[in-house]
């Protein structure tokens, strides 16, 4: 049976920052570590980022229930801070449904007043199963980021 590959995956959210706070958060290992988990009970045990035209990253995120650790890696084509990220994305480890498939990740940060509107694709995905559950956990990351870092404090 052969697999076609899924037409890209688009996903847009609003953060209450600036371009350059989302930006950052994205790419500081650090604030990664707070919010870089696709779901709300689940932590990040590190992430690891080299952010340079073709640096690497790796980020880590931990099932609280099973303790098992998913992480995911790549390297950076593209870096326009703090309008557009681009790398490429790839499940780290032999388990998973595709491992050593490489998809890539485009990000864009546009100002919208008090906010910023982020724009993401993520391209070559291997099946429309595989673009479905990253919309998932993408829809989850993006929660995370806007709950963990972004809340307005109250």
């Amino acid at each position: 049976m052969s697999r076609q590959a899924a037409s890209p995956l688009r996903l847009r959210h609003s953060f209450d920052a600036s371009p350059e706070e989302v930006f950052d958060a994205w790419t500081n290992p650090a604030v990664l570590q707070r919010w870089w988990a696709a779901q709300p009970s689940w932590d990040s045990p590190g992430c690891d980022v080299d952010l340079r035209v073709g640096g690497r990253y790796l980020l880590r995120m931990r099932d609280d229930r099973s303790g098992e650790v998913h992480a995911v890696g790549g390297e950076y084509r593209e870096i326009d801070r703090p309008r557009r990220l681009v790398y490429t994305w790839s499940w780290q480890g032999s388990e998973g449904p595709n491992p050593g498939h490489v998809s890539l990740v485009t990000v864009e940060f546009h100002a919208d007043g008090d906010t910023t509107i982020v724009e993401l694709e993520h391209s070559d995905l291997p099946s429309e199963e595989s673009a479905d559950r990253h919309a998932i956990g993408w829809a989850g990351i993006f929660d995370n980021l806007a709950r963990r870092v972004f809340a307005a404090e109250s």
